[in-house]
């Protein structure tokens, strides 16, 4: 069966083809009027230390002006973004991010500050702060919140170290935190890094944590359990109350990972559910462009009895004005130079202003009305491991395609051909062959009609071509890489000539 490209993402026609750029090079070919002392040993300032001056020119492609534009507006052409086409990556919200968020980022009001400025010259800024943290706490029913922390990771490890400290004060800093297998991937790292000994406990058939199995392995010398509500499956914890409750008459701590906060704000607060700690993922739920290493923001959400622990500074409002205060002896200190990362709180701030409370609701129903749109479409085609209804994402396997020999990967490779960027595959690992599937808030019917088209044709060409899907993708640029080669041999520097 012959791949047809998407009608909104497809590509068709014309591609150029585009060779690393040093393989365009050409002995004295130049694409600059630099004056001639610029960087030459022989010519160059002498209040440069000669230590710092080469003494053979770098080996850079030697180009001319007109290649090095086209060279890299053809690779900015292939790159896929949110854009260009639909980001279905689960747990990862990849969802549009209104312009008018990144226009009032870059208002020279708030660009331009510097972060030495005192607290009289820049009011503005620490009021949006301010007000920000108490939409945060509000929408997810906390006492306080810190924007300190750079990303969600940053942000889970800062919990924890709140989490240790308050251990700490009461004469006993704990070994052990309970992870469930449904949890994030960076969960168990934060708990490692926090000096904790991470215990993983096994969900039970239908994909949700069972409270008997907290019950077991809960004692006193656990610190806390850090649980994804809703999980990876895409499945609200039901039983959070309960596990809350064990957790808590044991003097532990409940820590949630935030990040699949899109499924259930406006709807749902994790504060209300017994929740002691919280990271917020601004640059998921909140609508800041994300992926690529940044940028990010994890603010961290805590109920009263750790107020006491959190990062400084703190923004502050006394008397009508606002300020950073550092006079908290039981803090943790600093997590980050500064004061997180402003530009992204200015966007989640613009984002909660636009959408007010009802908006926000919305969203989160939009999003678990699209994954299971999705589902509906694409059960009974490909294995769903588990029957519960989901929340804002549904994960699928390719246990049905097992005896046509067609992977998952397969299958993610060959959505390529059809002008999609495949979902986040093999994840979580309790799924074997897991496609796990997140269309956000942000997508229409009409897209999510030829995403599940594009799926429901792969799957019937692995029926009857599956030689076809394993060749995936011929409609790409370059065709299917060796990507173990790729890891284990990475060629990080072009070869040089004697």
């Amino acid at each position: 069966m012959e791949a047809n490209p998407s009608v909104s993402s497809g590509r068709s026609g014309l591609t150029h083809a585009e060779p690393l750029i040093i393989e365009r090079s050409a002995p004295g070919r130049c694409g600059h009027s630099l004056p001639a002392s610029f960087g030459h040993p022989e010519t160059a300032s002498a209040d440069i230390p000669s230590a710092c001056l080469r003494s053979q020119p770098a080996a850079l492609p030697e180009v001319d002006e007109m290649t090095v534009v086209r060279h890299f507006t053809r690779l900015s052409a292939w790159n896929h973004s949110i854009d260009s086409g639909m980001y279905p990556l689960g747990s990862c919200t990849m969802k549009y991010n209104p312009r008018i968020n990144e226009a009032l980022a870059r208002l020279p009001s708030f660009s331009d500050l510097h972060p030495y400025l005192p607290a009289s010259h820049c009011q503005g800024a620490l009021q949006l702060m301010w007000e920000l943290a108490q939409y945060l706490a509000e929408i997810a029913g906390f006492a306080e919140v810190t924007l300190a922390p750079a990303a969600g990771a940053h942000g889970e490890w800062t919990g924890m170290k709140m989490i240790r400290a308050y251990h700490r004060a009461q004469g006993n800093p704990r070994r052990r935190v309970l992870v469930p297998d449904t949890a994030h991937g960076t969960n168990p790292a934060s708990s490692k890094l926090c000096g904790y000994n991470v215990v993983e406990i096994k969900s039970g058939p239908e994909g949700i944590l069972q409270p008997e199995a907290v019950a077991q392995v809960m004692d006193d010398s656990v610190a806390a359990i850090m649980i994804t509500n809703p999980n990876t499956l895409g499945l609200f914890e039901s039983g959070i109350g309960d596990i809350a409750d064990i957790v808590h008459a044991q003097g532990g701590l409940v820590y949630c990972d935030g990040a699949n906060l899109n499924s259930m704000m406006g709807v749902a607060r994790p504060g209300d559910m017994d929740i002691d700690v919280l990271q917020f993922n601004l640059h998921k739920t909140f609508a800041t462009p994300h992926g690529g290493g940044g940028p990010g923001s994890g603010p961290v959400g805590v109920c009263a009895k750790l107020v006491p622990f959190l990062p400084i500074p703190r923004v502050a409002k006394k008397e009508g004005q606002y300020l950073l205060e550092e006079d908290h002896p039981q803090s943790i200190g600093r997590v980050k130079s500064f004061y997180g990362n402003f530009a992204v709180m200015l966007r989640a701030y613009a984002y909660i202003r636009e959408m007010g409370g009802g908006g926000l609701k919305q969203a989160s129903q939009m999003a678990v009305l699209a994954a299971n749109y999705l589902r509906a479409k694409l059960e009974g085609h490909y294995h769903l491991p588990y029957p519960s209804r989901s929340l804002h994402e549904v994960i699928f396997s390719d246990q049905n395609l097992a005896e046509t020999k067609v992977s998952t990967l397969d299958i993610a490779k060959r959505l390529l051909d059809h002008g999609f960027h495949p979902p986040t595959i093999y994840f979580p690992l309790v799924v074997h062959g897991a496609l796990m599937i997140e269309p956000t808030e942000t997508e229409n019917i009409e897209t999510l009609d030829e995403f599940a088209a594009a799926l429901l044709a792969i799957e019937q060409e692995a029926q009857h071509n599956p030689d076809q899907v394993r060749a995936a993708p011929q409609r790409t640029v370059v065709g299917r890489l060796d990507e173990v080669k790729a890891a284990r041999e990475p060629v990080l520097r072009w070869p040089t000539k004697d």
